[in-house]
């Protein structure tokens, strides 16, 4: 499990609901008619976009080493 930074707004007034993003994923949005919501949108398209990231990086040299890097 990671932690990341997401940014929630509320959307407008005669709209409602919230939208997001994440700091450390650049195109990661979600939105809901509630923070938790909202959240459980933007952690879905966080994991997609960092899936789809790891394929395309692992599909241009095969022999790469995945490994942890830890960031303070």
């Amino acid at each position: 499990m990671r932690n990341l930074t997401a940014i929630l707004h509320r959307g407008e007034s005669d709209e409602g609901g919230f939208w997001g993003t994440c700091i450390e994923v650049p195109g990661a949005n979600g939105q809901g008619e509630t923070e938790e919501e909202c959240l459980r949108d933007l952690a879905d398209a966080v994991k997609l976009i960092l899936e789809i990231n790891e394929e395309e990086a692992l599909r241009d040299d095969p022999a790469a080493v995945k490994t942890i890097l830890s960031v303070a």
